[in-house]
């Protein structure tokens, strides 16, 4: 990449040609994970450092004074004009295990912020070719196809809840339709942009699981709630270091009668 270019439309370029790039480099990896074993955490740390340090490496021919959110830190947290006002989130594998098991349902998310301020966020699935996209405060697309939360005003017995893996451990259900777990974060939410679910229980994920994820839903129409019907909002807890817990993924309309579905165990 040769991009040198600091306005909105050569960032978001550049945001799509890497992670478009970085699948590539991630489909070496795919399915390769070692089968005698349930979860083969050496395939999954080396695919990881060698996404990271690939992003790292373009980030900085091209940017070098932007940031790179890492281990739910900042690398500063002071207001700026400079360059150092760019903050990259990257999260090089969301659905670890399906990724190493096979199983398409796995993604790479990116999202940037100026001051702390969403600019857009992308997450691209490289085993089934979606990419989806969206501008802060905008449309948010499916590959070219703009894409929008169920226009659905309650929930029905064909309706689709998305879970985590030990959502039955903390909630009794009394969900009318489907409850199903597909094993990444970051789909889940969506699957939930494009209508195709009309919800999701997030379980304790952190601040850079789901920056490029909050910023596609939103533009699609939908929310992020807390269980106790607040509204979560990215930017207040960017270190990392408050409680984390689980939050419901929705349309407006149906955050209510889908929160009291679920009974906290």
């Amino acid at each position: 990449m040769a991009l040198k270019g600091h306005g909105v439309e050569d960032l978001i370029q550049f945001g799509k040609e890497l992670s478009r790039r970085s699948g590539e480099k991630a489909l070496s990896f795919y399915g390769k994970g070692e089968r005698l074993v349930k979860f083969d955490e050496g395939l999954i740390t080396e695919a990881e450092l060698h996404l990271r340090e690939f992003f790292r490496d373009q980030l900085r021919g091209n940017f070098p004074e932007h940031q790179i959110f890492q281990n739910d830190n900042r690398e500063s947290e002071d207001y700026t004009h400079e360059g150092k006002r760019y903050l990259w989130i990257y999260d090089p594998l969301d659905g670890v295990a399906n990724f190493q098991a096979g199983i398409p349902i796995w993604g790479i998310s990116l999202a940037l912020f100026e001051n702390f301020w969403p600019i857009f966020g992308m997450f691209y699935m490289p085993a089934t070719g979606d990419f989806f996209s969206a501008m802060a405060g905008d449309k948010a697309f499916r590959g070219n196809d703009e894409i929008r939360i169920s226009p659905q005003e309650t929930v029905n017995d064909e309706s689709l809840l998305l879970t985590y893996s030990r959502f039955h451990q903390h909630y009794i259900p009394k969900f009318p339709g489907k409850i199903r777990n597909m094993g990444c974060t970051a789909a889940h939410i969506c699957y939930v942009a494009m209508g195709r679910a009309e919800a999701a229980v997030i379980g304790n994920e952190s601040y850079g699981d789901i920056a490029a994820a909050w910023i596609i839903v939103q533009a699609a129409g939908g929310k992020i709630y807390r269980m106790d019907g607040t509204e979560f909002f990215l930017g207040e807890d960017p270190d990392g270091q408050g409680k984390r817990e689980q939050l419901l993924v929705s349309s407006p309309h149906t955050y209510e009668q889908i929160r009291n579905c679920l009974k906290k165990i």
